[in-house]
């Protein structure tokens, strides 16, 4: 099993930035990929962006593409999301997931494992 431990979510205003960070513990090297979803209120949970530990492939919603950017440091077992130009409707809870196979997916059934979450909250 594996532990994860969102931080960084906050208050910021319509084109401002916030950086995520989650950091992994445990069987770490058993999840070869890590993912950020999020939910808004009254709206299912929905893929945000998605990374590989060992070549560090990307894959991003169309939502964001271009504005946020996954990354990880595997020597701290931390993957982070920069999220620039944030929008109102970037408001969510932030969630941070990994799965075991190497493979980018925006489905979320597919990571096992889940963080409780950060609250994004971005004013216009």
């Amino acid at each position: 099993q594996v532990q994860l431990v969102e931080s960084g979510g906050g208050l910021v205003q319509a084109g401002g930035s916030l950086r995520l960070s989650c950091a992994a513990s445990g069987r770490t090297f058993s999840y070869n990929t890590m993912g950020w979803f999020r939910q808004a209120p009254g709206k299912e949970r929905e893929f945000v962006a998605a990374i590989t530990w060992s070549a560090g492939s990307t894959l991003y919603s169309d939502s964001v593409k271009g504005r946020f950017t996954i990354s990880r440091d595997n020597a701290k077992n931390t993957v982070y999301l920069q999220m620039n130009s944030l929008k109102p409707e970037d408001t969510a809870v932030y969630y941070c997931a990994a799965k075991r196979w190497p493979e980018l997916t925006e489905t979320m059934t597919s990571f096992g494992s889940w963080g409780q979450g950060t609250q994004v909250t971005v004013s216009s």
